[in-house]
């Protein structure tokens, strides 16, 4: 119950800040923020709850983003219908990826989707008369103010969590916990772990496309190495999820906010109040602390939220 409430304060927050303030720069960072939510929830429910660890979740991102910007460019369509074709075009290109890629298991599996988000990029990049390669697309936004944008990523950060959720506490949810645990196992009880583990990866591959689409209709400019990039978005997405909690609903919620939070402050140089080569340091930061997290919360904070309240008690405790 006590769990319920939180959720509902939490989600009244996020509702009401836009109202409460005004500026565009930190809607700006709430709305980067939850779209990193739906990115790191996607990529939970496929490696935290599956077990199938992927290193090309750009693949998926960057396919949603260019399905909304083609749509414009070449079929003047409105970018927003890349919001859901963006999705299924992810999951067609999911199928094929599940195809060839769960024939491997553990490090073999995670860097062959690193090549296939490699790969995606490389086909963005040459294939000029599709993607218009380097030069990027630009669009019009559609909105003047951030306001509509970050009510339509708020709502779709809620679906994302939602419908993980509710497939985690359905026959599915335990099925992909049993491929995580023992896929021989599973297969022996008569658990068809490639049906399941494409299931998984099609909901991930979905919900990473529409944040990919909603990117595009957003930021309205896009090119190869910023939708595919290795670093921006698969690594980002992995450590979204390690930090707040893998295989943990709300994990990659809190793990969302914490690294947005964390590199716009190094990013500005904590708001100018630091010497200017601290905004290079954001990528030493990210690694301390995920080998933080890795050493003494393993679980991330969602998950160990019980050590650290026990441990913060006792040092009030002898304080």
């Amino acid at each position: 119950m006590r769990k319920i409430l939180l959720s509902i304060l939490f989600g009244l927050i996020l509702i009401g800040f836009p109202i409460l303030v005004s500026s565009d720069y930190y809607q700006h960072l709430v709305i980067l923020a939850m779209m990193w939510v739906i990115i790191g929830s996607s990529w939970n429910i496929l490696a935290g709850y599956t077990g199938q660890v992927s290193f090309g979740h750009a693949m998926f991102f960057g396919i949603g983003a260019y399905t909304a910007g083609i749509l414009v460019v070449h079929l003047e369509i409105s970018a927003w219908w890349g919001m859901l074709l963006g999705g299924i075009t992810s999951m067609m290109i999911g199928l094929f990826v599940g195809w060839v890629c769960f024939r491997l298991r553990g490090p073999y599996f995670a860097l062959a989707t690193l090549a296939g988000g490699e790969i995606f990029r490389l086909i963005a990049t040459n294939w000029e008369s599709l993607t218009q390669g380097m030069v990027g697309i630009l669009i019009i936004q559609t909105f003047p103010s951030k306001l509509p944008y970050y009510y339509i990523v708020l709502a779709l950060a809620f679906v994302c969590i939602l419908t993980i959720h509710l497939v985690m506490k359905s026959k599915w949810g335990y099925y992909f916990l049993s491929i995580r645990e023992d896929q021989d196992a599973a297969e022996s009880l008569g658990i068809n772990t490639t049906l399941y583990k494409n299931l998984s990866l099609l909901i991930s591959a979905f919900f990473t496309g529409m944040a990919g689409a909603f990117y595009m209709n957003y930021m309205a400019f896009i090119d190869p190495h910023v939708v595919f990039s290795l670093h921006y978005i698969s690594i980002m997405a992995i450590l979204v999820g390690i930090v707040g909690g893998v295989a943990t609903i709300m994990g990659p919620a809190v793990g969302a906010f914490i690294m947005v939070g964390l590199q716009e402050t190094f990013r500005s140089a904590f708001f100018g109040l630091a010497p200017q080569w601290t905004s290079q340091a954001h990528a030493l930061v990210f690694g301390l602390l995920v080998i933080f997290v890795i050493l003494f919360l393993p679980n991330g904070i969602v998950g160990d939220w019980p050590k650290i309240k026990r441990n913060v008690f006792r040092v009030k405790a002898t304080g």
